[in-house]
């Protein structure tokens, strides 16, 4: 079974301004960042019970992501998507994998239309 066939929660889409890059000048002015965040874990009971203390509330993992994009800079997008894995899986012990994909949609280099990103794919480490 793949990882799309399987139980997750998904935050698409998410947009920050943050000042990761290997060059200068994204460190000091920046730019914007759109992530996908999918964390996978067994949601059968909260499916039945309709209860939210079933499940993991996305608002939660939504607020730690943010946390974990902003506490610190990053040189590479591998790193920081690897930084928001190591929080979420710290933070939540029911979440078994995690996919994320960090985009910047406005790297310095020079392209019309485009975008570059990172994917990242983790199973909870034993």
């Amino acid at each position: 079974m793949n990882l799309s066939e399987r139980d997750a929660i998904v935050l698409k889409s998410l947009a920050f301004y943050g000042y990761h890059g290997v060059m200068p000048e994204e460190g000091t002015v920046g730019c914007r960042f759109s992530l996908d965040v999918v964390c996978g874990m067994d949601l059968t009971r909260a499916a039945r019970t309709d209860d939210v203390e079933d499940t993991i509330s996305y608002e939660l993992i939504f607020k730690t992501v943010q946390a974990a994009f902003s506490e610190r800079r990053f040189k590479l997008m591998e790193a920081l998507a690897q930084h928001i894995i190591d929080r979420l899986f710290a933070t939540y012990a029911d979440i078994d994998w995690i996919s994320i994909r960090v985009a910047k949609p406005e790297a310095p280099i020079p392209v019309v239309t485009g975008e570059f990103a990172v994917q990242l794919v983790r199973h909870r480490p034993s």
